[in-house]
């Protein structure tokens, strides 16, 4: 079974000790003396949850908090201050710079037990609720709220790089006639197996595959170009007809099909990632206006 991680933060071997004993049966303790290679360890190991010291030198707990909270890596790790400072500003400033909580030497053992208990819960708790704000309660993909957040940083990421971004624009074909025809619970069990067809084709880590509205679907592609988009785009096609979904009011076959637009780019320093999203959707427009069920990169690149 494997347990939650917690980090010691304290100059002092005597009170590391204790706190190590107080918890060693319920998690797994890692162990720093410094602010320092606090900063460290955090970046090297998963860490649950910090007690952290206020008195120590070079970098006291105080500062160490302020730059775990404004690193986006540790910024969500929950901090307990374990301090001899016992005045009311000093706890005041360790919540204010973002801990969970302020217990003050001396304490009792079931204090600290209690209290680092109900915080892990509290941590898995609420990573639960954010994965979930992430995902497509229909699809169980991630939805356009978690693309917004990835585009943009994989924008950015190719801006630094200089290599090619690439997103593909997907529409499932006539897919009010599909509802008009079989029903919202049909449509819905529809757009469930067309997504699952997406996140088996789009493996490779730094891909992306989300919900971009309705029957629309996007994928980012970092470090490709078009042509190794439109092999995936030909794979995602294949693989959807494979489904045979009967779609009788389609006008393009018997089937369930897509229409997807393909854009590339290796933006420069003054481009911005909406450019990029207009591009793949008149790539589209391009792919619906010269019959659906093919991929177009542009008006006169389709397949």
């Amino acid at each position: 079974m494997m347990h939650n991680t917690i980090l010691i933060v304290d100059d002092t071997a005597a009170n590391i000790s204790i706190l190590a004993n107080i918890l060693k049966d319920e998690y797994d303790i890692a162990v720093t003396t410094s602010g320092a290679d606090a900063l460290k360890v955090v970046k090297q190991q998963h860490i649950d949850l910090i007690l952290l010291d206020v008195m120590m030198p070079q970098m006291d707990g105080f500062e160490v908090c302020r730059r775990l909270k404004n690193d986006e890596m540790t910024k969500n790790i929950p901090i307990i201050f374990v301090t001899a400072l016992n005045s009311i500003d000093d706890e005041v400033k360790g919540l204010e710079l973002g801990a969970v909580d302020f217990i003050t030497k001396p304490f009792a053992p079931i204090i600290i037990k209690k209290r680092v208990e109900t915080h892990i819960k509290l941590h898995e708790y609420y990573t639960q609720l954010d994965e979930l704000s992430r995902l497509d309660g229909l699809t169980n993909i991630p939805n356009r709220r978690e693309y917004d957040n990835i585009i943009k940083q994989e924008f950015k990421r190719a801006q630094r790089s200089g290599l090619s971004l690439t997103l593909l624009m997907m529409d499932i074909d006539y897919f009010k006639r599909y509802n008009d025809t079989y029903g919202h619970g049909m449509g819905d069990e529809c757009l469930k197996k067309v997504a699952a067809v997406f996140a088996d084709v789009v493996k490779r880590t730094g891909d992306m595959v989300a919900r971009y509205g309705g029957e629309e679907f996007i994928i980012i592609l970092p470090h490709t170009d078009t042509k190794g988009a439109s092999r995936i785009a030909d794979e995602i096609l294949n693989e959807v007809r494979a489904l045979n979904i009967p779609h009788e009011q389609s006008l393009v076959a018997n089937m369930v099909t897509l229409s997807i637009g393909i854009a590339a780019t290796i933006p420069s320093q003054s481009d911005n990632y909406h450019s990029l999203e207009k591009k793949a959707d008149e790539a589209l427009y391009h792919a619906k206006e010269s019959g659906r069920n093919r991929w177009c990169i542009d008006e006169e690149d389709c397949e």
